[in-house]
This record gives structure tokens, sequence and C-alpha cells, in this order.
């Protein structure tokens, strides 16, 4: 796939906010800080679309970017950061759960895990939630420039293991680096697939 138009459409604190036309949505989502937006710009090709910060928790609010004027790449607030109040850890949780469980629009969603680590306890509640809710859904493996391809392959193995203790069919499993571009063809590919569908 060949992203031609990427603009940004609107930023919704709640789902009844979220656009009211047909076009599907595609969602990103993942803990603060795991590279969400550099793999929004790197799949956009957008330097500038998705807001970059070194500050986890940065969005706080459901982004919608239309894309090639047939579906939208939806930016979800991460989840998981210590840094914000409780009060606003509740209503990220309420936001994203309700996107997640109840917009129709919702096509597929993307949980980016970063590839460095152990899998963490907080990424599996969110899977787990997903799975018993019926949620179609990918992982995308981020920062896999900072880990030599055996180090890559040792960590997706882990997160295997670790989810097959659970599942009997392992949701599809992506790898990307937005440092060098790893990845970005596959997933837009797999989108594609997904649209077709």
């Amino acid at each position: 796939m060949q992203i031609s138009k990427a603009e940004f459409k609107c930023s919704s604190e709640r789902i009844s906010q979220v656009p009211k036309d047909d076009l599907p949505d595609i969602a990103f989502i993942g803990r603060s800080n795991v590279g969400k937006s550099s793999l929004i710009n790197l799949l956009t090709g957008r330097q500038g679309l998705a807001k970059v910060s070194s500050t986890p928790g940065k969005t706080r609010l459901i982004n919608h970017f239309r894309i090639n004027d047939a579906w939208y790449l939806v930016d979800l607030p991460g989840y998981g950061y210590a840094r914000t109040s409780k009060v606003q850890r509740g209503e990220f949780s309420k936001l994203i759960t309700d996107y997640v469980l109840r917009c129709e629009k919702m096509h597929y969603l993307f949980v980016l895990v970063d590839i460095r680590l152990e899998p963490q306890r907080i990424d599996l509640r969110f899977i787990e939630m997903l799975g018993e809710n019926g949620v179609p859904f990918g992982i995308i493996f981020t920062k896999a420039d900072k880990l030599s391809k055996t180090q890559r392959e040792k960590s997706i193995e882990r997160f295997r293991t670790t989810l097959s203790e659970q599942w009997e069919e392992l949701p599809p499993m992506l790898v990307s680096s937005s440092e060098r571009g790893l990845g970005r063809d596959e997933i837009l590919d797999f989108i594609d697939s997904l649209l077709k569908v």
C-alpha cells in the first residue's frame, strides 16, 4: 500500500465525538513511550503528523488521521504511565476501553510492544482483555534497531511462549524500527489486506 494522502482529522475526548462516516479505523495503542507517534509518522511518511514527545503520556485524546480518503489511522492514548494522577489514569482507561470495546468503526487494533523488554504485565493484561472481548488485534514490536537479529528473535519467542500459556491461536506479530524504517512495508501491506476483508 502506498500512502499518498495523510491528514489530521480530529481529536476526541469520548467516542461520541469520533468521525461519523463509514471509513474504517485502524488503531494503534501501547504503553506510554513505546514509540507510537514515531511509528505513525514512519507509516504515513509525514514527519510531524503525530506529535512525538520524550514525555510519556503525551497523547491523551483519540486522534484520527484520514489516510488516502479511504480509512483512518487512529492514535490512542498510551496506557500504564505512572506519572499521571490516578484520576487521569482512570479516564485514560475508560476512554481506551470505551473506544476499543464499543466503537463500531474500529476495524483492527495494533498493540505496540517494546521489543527490548520482558513481557510486561500491563501489556499481557491488556491483550487478555482484548481476547476475552473478541477484539481483532495484532502485535507490533517497536525499537527493533536497538537489538541484534538474534536478540530480536529471542525476545519475540519469549513473548510467544508467554502468550501461548493462555492462547491456542497467537495474534499476528510484526517487527518495526522507526529509526531505520524497518517493518513499514510489511505493516502497510498487512493493513491493506485487513481493509480488503
